[in-house]
């Protein structure tokens, strides 16, 4: 039987790392918190339960998640983020694993709960991740903040395994449109810096696309107001985060 660290970043994260926790505490052999300076009560909720807990000022969501793996003991990992947990089914595939790996890598579904609605269309679901790995024959890559774990070899062996990560993502609108905000700026700030560039029609393009793609081609339709929603703030992030990209660019030929 393989031993196994969960490892989570946190940053005032109190209302959900408890959930998050009491899904891990019997079937990982370790669990490795690693927190940017929370001011809430995330520190004393994670002390309630046997975790390592590490304070490292926070660089990125791929930098961070890359410095948390590294923190861990064991050689396979679990990677949850604080807003997440394990449904029983899920929670019993890891077990089997746990007793006779077979793959390099095991990817799993996410299912997301958006102000008290599970959404299941749109393009959220199952919105296939990979979180449990050899944290020797990978790392965290894409663009921040919208991180995923890349396996070295590109012949590596991935199973997929039945059950939910439940995914507790927006208790409100508000919040949703909020964070929209916040990841289009450090997506543009990502582009510039890979020295992206786009053009007016394309910015329009991409919005526009973003939303029938979300609300029509994902179904998104079926999850009634909520999926309406989630369609216009996705496409609202879409046209942010190309134009502030435009933007940079502009400034950038100032100096």
């Amino acid at each position: 039987m393989i031993k196994l660290s969960a490892v989570i970043i946190t940053f005032n994260e109190s209302r959900n790392i408890e959930r998050c926790l009491d899904s891990l505490v019997d079937v990982t052999d370790e669990i490795v918190i690693v927190d940017s300076n929370s001011t809430d009560n995330t520190k004393a909720i994670c002390e309630k339960f046997k975790v390592k807990f590490i304070i490292h000022p926070f660089e990125g969501h791929i930098q961070q998640k890359n410095y948390a793996a590294s923190q861990a003991s064991c050689d396979w990992v679990l990677s949850l983020d604080a807003d997440e947990c394990l449904d029983e089914t899920l929670r019993n595939e890891i077990h089997r694993v746990k007793n006779s790996v077979e793959a390099d890598g095991y990817s799993m579904n996410r299912l997301t709960n958006y102000c008290g609605q599970w959404i299941k269309h749109g393009g959220w679901y199952p919105d296939i991740k990979l979180r449990l790995w050899n944290r020797h024959q990978g790392q965290w890559g894409g663009i921040n903040p919208h991180d995923k774990f890349e396996l070295y070899e590109p012949a590596a062996s991935i199973i997929h395994l039945q059950g939910n990560i439940l995914h507790y993502s927006y208790y409100t609108v508000e919040e949703h449109r909020n964070r929209s905000l916040r990841y289009a700026e450090i997506s543009a700030r990502h582009l510039f810096e890979l020295k992206k560039n786009i053009s007016v029609p394309m910015i329009f393009i991409k919005t526009i696309s973003k939303f029938i793609r979300n609300y029509f081609l994902h179904a998104g339709f079926l999850d009634g107001a909520y999926g309406y929603t989630i369609a216009i703030i996705s496409a609202q992030e879409t046209h942010r985060k190309y134009r502030l990209l435009k933007e940079l660019h502009k400034k950038s030929l100032l100096h």
